[in-house]
């Protein structure tokens, strides 16, 4: 029993000594919170002593009762952990400060400064083998929300009753209602569900800003490169934020967080006082554009507040932070002063490109148990974070079969050490419409990419290949076949979209 609980019970009792002797005294009303629901008992003493006698013994009883279900209903709130998913946009594998890979300082930035970011690689895991759902930022928003491989989705026209099944499927929020109904979910920023247009509520999160789209938060075309108040809204959406982390702080009420930035997607927009302390440093030879790097420094500057409200909460023992990118970082950047710049070295290509350019993002992992500053090589996706809160979050029944991630607490909790067991043991990228039809499978140490138009396969082994300079599909070609047919099976299983392949009558 808490201290406070025991000075209420304390309180109870003194009341009931002041009303010995006393007739007719008003009646006790008590009210508590279980769960979501509240209940009122009202009891009032009657005149005839052993009957007063008898009924105070049961007020007595029942208050106690009471204040120990207000306990462990409080226990068990906090027991319940809360989680909070920071998703960047169009953020590159090495578009921070932070060393991705310890031994090899080409895995960071030589001109972005983001010391918040800095600062949870130290408090938690990063993961050198980090992976967004896909290559451009819908299907990846999607792909978080259900454990689902983008393959699975549907993004030009309505397959029959496609868009209704996918409505009532499981995600985030209803997963963890059905753990735990005392759970809030709310997602402030860019949500982007393109092409139903589906909006936060009606995928069952309590609080969000709406259907939001790259132009709330200063698309290309808006005007920029260009100083202005709150660039990126990154002020508007933390400030909602850190609200709401405080209200069910206070509340003792667990939940589930996403904070989507509009930052660091096209225009750039930034604070002006940021642009001149920048301007002052020397730009590298990776990355020279001061006005990016200012707005990677604003964005940087809002995770930076997050963590400060969790310290000062003190919720760190009892919350569990997810920081990845929706996608790699483009490959060039308008008005930049270099041409050609490799934005992404040492990967290859970026956003839209199944080379890991532009699906390695950075995915740093902090929570109760996870080794501070440890590293872990295992390769992990965006699609692993619904079974990995699921099974942190205690929901009991098996997760469905058209889930494609699994969860992380393993490797989490092991040092970085051991395998994400999903349903199946590869990783797969896909995308059927509207851009360049590709899709990939990662499976082991290797990568297989399938270029449909051009009828090409290449075959990357990354252990050795992180660039993807040498194609192993010739000299590899028992273990091209496999990956290869690994790959098509899944993408009949699940009847991907492939009409661009299906109207040039290409069916390898």
């Amino acid at each position: 029993m808490t201290a406070c609980t025991r000075r209420r019970v304390a309180l109870c009792r003194k009341n009931e000594r002041n009303a010995n002797g006393r007739n007719n005294p008003a009646p006790l009303t008590t009210s508590w919170r279980f769960g979501r629901r509240i209940a009122h008992s009202s009891i009032s003493h009657s005149q005839p002593s052993n009957e007063s006698f008898r009924m105070r013994s049961f007020q007595t009883f029942l208050t106690t009762w009471i204040l120990a279900l207000l306990h462990l209903n409080a226990v068990g709130a906090a027991d319940k952990p809360n989680f909070i998913v920071i998703l960047t946009d169009d953020q590159s594998w090495v578009g921070s400060s932070v060393q991705i890979k310890p031994s090899d300082p080409r895995t960071r930035s030589d001109f972005y400064q983001t010391p918040h970011i800095e600062r949870l690689a130290k408090l938690g895991m990063r993961f050198t083998q980090g992976y967004s759902p896909a290559a451009s930022c819908c299907p990846t928003r999607r792909a978080l929300q259900t454990g689902q491989f983008p393959a699975r989705h549907e993004y030009h026209a309505d397959r029959k009753g496609w868009t209704n099944a996918y409505r009532r499927q499981l995600n985030i929020p209803r997963m963890l209602e059905a753990a735990d109904k005392r759970y809030v979910t709310a997602h402030f920023g860019k949500w982007d569900h393109r092409y139903d247009e589906i909006s936060p509520a009606q995928q069952g999160y309590d609080f969000s800003d709406g259907y939001t789209g790259n132009g709330t938060g200063g698309s290309k075309g808006s005007g920029g490169p260009a100083a202005t108040p709150d660039p990126k809204r990154i002020d508007t959406i933390t400030d909602k934020a850190l609200h709401f982390i405080a209200r069910n702080h206070h509340r003792k009420q667990p939940f589930y967080l996403q904070l989507s930035h509009y930052a660091v997607h096209l225009d750039i927009f930034y604070n002006q006082s940021t642009l001149e302390r920048i301007q002052q440093r020397t730009p590298g030879t990776k990355h020279t554009m001061p006005e990016f790097a200012a707005m990677t420094a604003d964005m940087d500057a809002g995770i930076g507040r997050i963590l400060d409200k969790l310290i000062a909460l003190k919720m760190l023992e009892n919350t569990w932070l997810i920081f990845l990118s929706d996608n790699g970082g483009r490959t060039t950047i308008p008005r930049a002063p270099a041409a050609g710049e490799a934005l992404n070295a040492p990967l290859r290509d970026g956003k839209h490109s199944f080379y890991e350019g532009g699906i390695r993002v950075p995915f740093i992992v902090v929570g109760p148990g996870v080794a501070a500053g440890s590293v872990s090589h295992v390769p992990v996706s965006g699609v692993d974070i619904l079974p990995t809160l699921a099974e942190l979050a205690g929901y009991k029944p098996s997760l469905p079969g058209n889930i494609d991630g699994g969860s992380l607490r393993s490797v989490l909790t092991d040092g970085g050490r051991g395998t994400v067991k999903r349903q199946r043991p590869f990783l797969v990228f896909h995308q059927g419409v509207d851009r360049k039809v590709l899709s990939a499978i990662r499976y082991e140490n290797y990568k297989l990419v399938k270029t449909w138009q051009e009828d090409r396969i290449e075959l990357f082994d990354l252990d050795r290949d992180l660039s993807e300079t040498t194609d192993l599909s010739q000299q590899m070609q028992t273990k091209t076949e496999e990956l290869h047919q690994m790959l098509m099976k899944y993408l009949t299983d699940v009847q991907a979209d492939t009409r661009a392949r299906r109207k040039e009558g290409k069916q390898r």
